[in-house]
């Protein structure tokens, strides 16, 4: 937007702050290449558009704003006389894209001194060569070295997930080794019991009826009740006095087996009614066999379902089979995240799932996703951590308007007032040195934010700290080619896009 040309002053314009060192030749010439321009309330440039001037305040006030999601969210406001703005990355050429990085508006009549973007790439280089060049390093090594501590960001957690994977495979795994081993010994001992049964004098009505038996047995198993610890005791005393009382030997170890398969004494009564009582021992010692075969089959069906389940959903977490960008159900990603940090959780922290399963499916980076809550669960279990005590990590979701929301809510310490303003900042972290790079909170906005078009902010205080996302519900499907890099992108917080000092 054009405003209204006045004269340019170099006397004027020598008095702001950002050209007070400079000679009458050189205010000379930034008169004769820019010039002085009046605009009444309203906006100046538009965010997005090809950034060709350089902005100086002589007097007014401007508001700078950003968009956020669908939202133009104010970013800075003032009336320091001298603060600039606009194309102050010109210096860059064509390394960067030359487009404004936020909106300007007047909220009163202001005047500016006004330069073109080429005129003032032109002056930086000519009249300040090392300072163009030091900006110029600063520019990209700051983005490079975020790049980097990005990288290493990601291997960290990748690190810390893998080692709460392992822990979690461990355990069921160890379990259906031992469950194998053991089966192996039960079988051979099956075998046996066959083998002296085949070799002694039982009808051929008897072996018959020892075979139902059996068969009934391993449908008694599959559907066993699940029983109090109390009710399972009683059940054991129970049935190993009605083994002593029928002469089974070893009745106190085999009662346990028994009542983990369901098993009570009006079961043994059928049996016994229907086993000679000669053959009752034998009967019994079989059915304890085929019991613990079965029980130890289950066993290994559990911890290998559990191995597959712990492989889903690291598949689901890491998304190497899954398009990019597409719509997801959002709790599936926080369960499969959840999961893979258990390990690193701990079972002094407890979680709890707050889901609203109605709201509808996301359009989203589900891989992405999955790094942004692995920072604010990892934040809040450090976060928690910190107090020596136990506590509590919640997940909740639900409905705002035309927005998923995703609330993570710590009982930790909270988030001192003084610094809660810095937390998206790159690099700032309250970690010890060594267990923190700063990144986490910063590329968790820019993955939010940039590419979800979403908001990611936070509430806190003593015992409630709670980040909360929010994501569009019907976003449309971004141009990967054009959507920005997290790990690459300047931040938007901290682009020096209104400054009141110097460059």
């Amino acid at each position: 937007m054009s405003g209204q040309a006045m004269p340019c002053s170099p006397q004027e314009i020598g008095s702001l702050f950002l050209f007070e060192k400079l000679t009458p030749e050189q205010l000379g010439r930034l008169c004769a290449e820019g010039r002085v321009e009046r605009f009444d309330t309203g906006p100046v440039y538009t965010e997005g558009d090809p950034a060709t001037c350089f902005y100086v305040m002589i007097e007014g006030t401007v508001v700078l704003s950003r968009r956020v999601g669908g939202d133009e969210v104010e970013v800075g406001r003032t009336s320091q006389r001298g603060v600039y703005a606009g194309a102050m990355q010109a210096y860059l050429g064509d390394q960067v894209p030359q487009t404004y990085n936020n909106s300007m508006r007047v909220t009163e009549p202001t005047r500016f001194f006004v330069l073109p973007a080429q005129s003032f790439a032109d002056v930086m280089r000519e009249w300040f060569p090392m300072a163009a060049h030091l900006l110029e390093g600063l520019f990209f090594g700051a983005r490079s070295t975020q790049q980097v501590i990005g990288q290493r960001e990601r291997l960290l957690a990748l690190g810390s997930l893998s080692a709460g994977l392992t822990h979690e495979l461990n355990n069921p795994a160890a379990a259906a080794v031992r469950a194998t081993a053991t089966l192996r010994e039960r079988v051979g001992k099956m075998r046996h019991k066959l083998a002296h049964i085949s070799q002694g004098n039982y009808p051929r009505e008897a072996i018959a009826e020892l075979i139902e038996i059996q068969e009934r047995t391993v449908e008694r198993v599959a559907k066993a009740p699940a029983l109090s610890p109390l009710e399972a005791s009683d059940r054991e005393d129970e049935l190993a006095d009605w083994l002593e009382d029928h002469g089974v030997p070893e009745g106190w170890r085999i009662a346990p087996v028994f009542v983990q398969a369901g098993l009570d004494t009006d079961w043994l009564e059928q049996v016994a009614a229907r086993v000679a009582g000669d053959l009752l021992p034998g009967a019994i010692g079989w059915l304890n066999y085929t019991v613990e075969t079965e029980l130890l089959m289950d066993e290994i069906d559990d911890s290998t379902t559990r191995i597959s389940h712990l492989v889903d959903a690291a598949k689901q977490y890491s998304q190497l089979d899954r398009a990019p960008h597409r719509v997801v159900d959002v709790h599936e990603l926080l369960d499969s995240t959840l999961l893979m940090l258990s390990g690193k959780i701990g079972p002094r922290i407890r979680v709890v799932k707050e889901y609203d399963r109605s709201v509808p499916d996301v359009p989203a980076y589900p891989a992405e996703l999955n790094q942004v809550w692995t920072n604010l669960i990892d934040n809040a279990v450090f976060a928690i951590g910190s107090t020596d005590r136990e506590g509590t990590l919640t997940v909740r979701t639900a409905r705002q308007g035309d927005r998923l929301l995703v609330e993570f809510r710590d009982t930790g310490p909270g988030i001192p007032s003084e610094i809660r303003s810095r937390i998206f900042d790159p690099f700032f972290t309250t970690k010890p040195v060594g267990e923190g790079t700063g990144l986490g909170l910063d590329i968790s906005w820019r993955i939010v934010v940039t590419k979800h078009h979403g908001s990611l902010q936070v509430e806190s205080a003593p015992g409630d700290t709670r980040f909360q996302v929010l994501l569009p519900l019907t976003a449309p499907e971004p141009d990967p080619d054009t959507e920005p890099d997290p790990d690459t992108e300047p931040d938007p917080d901290t682009d020096p896009e209104l400054s009141e000092e110097p460059v």
